[in-house]
């Protein structure tokens, strides 16, 4: 049994749910998809402009029901899933971490891929970040601190930087 845990994950709501982290160039905008994704029903992405972007969710697991004693012992597998694209016509980049935090939200465990570029003149490929499973990850988990973004590698203003959408983060029981 899985339980999502993130709000807002496509920019149905604009983007409410989000802390702007970095709100560089012309802002984060959602928008609908400009190529359809692999799910029909997710027409909606963020997008990034020509200054930095980046927006995370604090996910605070005891409000969401699992209290100190279940993630100490159980440690349950928690599921990374963030999709992203860049437009055709402009280089950008795509960059996520994924931190658990303690009670005090000081990292235990980080997930921290390399940062993706896209050249100019690609196929506008949707690309999710390989399901990523957290586990055996020690006591004291409390907190999941999720960050996203990017920023177009033009300098071009509005909104030509990496599209992120889909976004989850499953806690599997």
């Amino acid at each position: 049994k899985n339980k999502k845990r993130n709000k807002n994950k496509s920019g149905e709501n604009k983007l409410k749910g989000w802390k702007i982290v970095q709100n560089g160039g012309d802002c984060w905008v959602a928008e609908e998809n400009r190529k359809p994704f692999p799910d029909e029903t997710v027409t909606k992405c963020f997008v990034t402009s020509y200054g930095l972007c980046l927006k995370q969710q604090l996910i605070d697991l005891k409000k969401e029901g699992y209290n100190e004693a279940f993630m100490d012992q159980l440690q349950p597998h928690i599921k990374i899933s963030d999709w992203y694209a860049p437009r055709f016509d402009c280089g950008c980049q795509y960059e996520i971490s994924v931190e658990l935090l303690d009670r005090m939200k000081k990292p235990i465990c980080t997930f921290q891929p390399e940062k993706v570029f896209f050249q100019q003149w690609n196929d506008e490929p949707w690309c999710e970040v390989s399901r990523i499973t957290l586990t055996d990850y020690g006591p004291g988990v409390q907190f999941i601190r999720f960050t996203h973004g990017g920023v177009d590698t033009q300098y071009w203003a509005g909104w030509y930087g990496i599209r992120v959408t889909n976004s989850s983060v499953e806690i599997y029981i």
